[in-house]
């Protein structure tokens, strides 16, 4: 029956079925199955509904999706186009930097393919960057900011987790300028090899840009000082950030001005948030559920007969989280898959804020990883060609990323050397 039930779930989920639903139907299934009182479905929402960092979601959200709307995307790609375009390769690294801070702001990759592919594309076609190694760069670097402020993949993260915002925000700055750094070193050797030539640094473009931007870059940087020197709380930050990007965006900038234009973008970020919370709320339930049913511990009693160290528990987490990026989006998994595995990591004595960069790290691959990964088919949209093109395009990309994702695996110091 449990087979039967999980096989019908799974087939509903495909047909189009909300995921709150899948989640709802499996956690009172759960609930039926153990014996256990469905009631506590309800009583562990209420119990989510209080923390005080929950209130921070829809206001990092409503930030994101100000930026989004507004000018952010073409400031950043000018500030950096004059930052870094008189280095060899240094389009390919603008690029690079632009999708990482944009997804950080937004906190979903395939809204940077959407926002930044079609403006980045055409400019590295024109500098006379191969096709395939432009196409496989976009994709790529869509998810290569979700470690970054404000970053709300991280946020989410530290919700259920129960950990420190402030600590994950520093924890994935090592790691993301890793990664950022790998990819711009593999493109400048692709520049070097196709010799591409270097643009000219220029003081009127770079002055003129870093006044532009200057403020968008100062919104992470803000954030995480506040955080981590313990001046303000997780809600107090996003509270800031969300009237800063108003005020950014509709005074300062005024890249929006009418009031239809602002309804709309309140309209999206409540569509989106009723979205996330609807999937948290049944979500943390079914986890409570599981945990009353003891599955964790059943799952921990087989891996301790099979496994025998950390580092096998980390290789065999590394292969289900790539698994788990093919399937699922990286809000839904956390929700999901967090709850069981940081029981299991306690176990084998990986610290929870390493876990959460090793957890992100893999969705991030997942996304990039053929046949599933999620960016490909958002590359394909964009970019109106087939997937299979993109399958050999990102290729080299997905090697960099592996290997950085090993390096972060099992070098725990990457991510926890704000300890030291």
């Amino acid at each position: 029956m449990i087979i039967a039930m999980g096989v019908l779930l799974a087939l509903v989920a495909l047909l189009g079925a909300p995921l709150f639903v899948v989640l709802g139907a499996s956690a009172l299934f759960t609930a039926w199955h153990s014996g256990l009182n469905p009631a506590v479905l309800p009583s562990q929402i209420l119990r989510l509904s209080e923390s005080p960092n929950l209130l921070a979601i829809p206001l990092f959200t409503l930030a994101g999706v100000t930026l989004s709307r507004g000018g952010a995307p073409k400031r950043l790609v000018r500030l950096f186009n004059s930052t870094f375009g008189w280095l060899r390769g240094g389009l390919a690294v603008v690029a690079i930097t632009a999708c990482a801070f944009f997804t950080a702001f937004s906190g979903a990759s395939e809204v940077t393919i959407l926002a930044l592919g079609g403006l980045l594309y055409p400019m590295l076609r024109k500098e006379h960057y191969p096709q395939r190694f432009s196409l496989g760069l976009l994709t790529a670097s869509g998810s290569s900011g979700l470690l970054f402020p404000p970053s709300l993949v991280v946020l989410f993260y530290a919700v259920v987790a129960g950990v420190s915002i402030g600590q994950l925000f520093l924890a994935g700055i090592v790691p993301g300028a890793l990664l950022l750094t790998m990819l711009s070193l593999y493109s400048v050797v692709i520049a070097r090899k196709r010799g591409i030539v270097k643009a000219r640094f220029a003081w009127t473009e770079a002055m003129p840009a870093l006044w532009g931007a200057g403020f968008d870059i100062l919104l992470p940087v803000g954030i995480l000082l506040g955080l981590v020197g313990g001046y303000i709380t997780a809600t107090e930050a996003a509270s800031g950030a969300a009237a800063y990007a108003l005020l950014l965006e509709t005074v300062i900038h005024r890249h929006i001005r009418s009031r239809k234009a602002l309804i709309e973008i309140f309209r999206e970020t409540a569509v989106l948030v009723g979205s996330l919370l609807a999937i948290l709320f049944v979500a943390v339930g079914l986890t409570n559920l599981m945990i009353e049913a003891q599955v964790p511990m059943h799952i921990l009693a087989a891996i301790e007969r099979a496994l025998r160290d950390r580092w096998q528990f980390l290789l065999l987490l590394n292969g289900f989280l790539l698994l788990v990026g093919f399937f699922m989006d990286i809000f839904s998994a956390t929700m999901v898959v967090v709850p069981l595995i940081l029981p299991l990591a306690r176990h084998f004595g990986v610290n929870p804020v390493q876990l959460g960069i090793i957890f992100m790290a893999n969705l991030e691959v997942g996304y990039v990883h053929p046949p599933m990964g999620m960016n490909l088919f958002f590359a394909s949209q964009r970019f109106e060609g087939p997937v299979w093109r993109l399958f050999v395009a990102v290729l080299p990309f997905l090697v960099i990323m592996i290997a950085w994702l090993v390096a972060i695996t099992y070098i725990p110091e990457l991510s926890l050397w704000w300890r030291r």
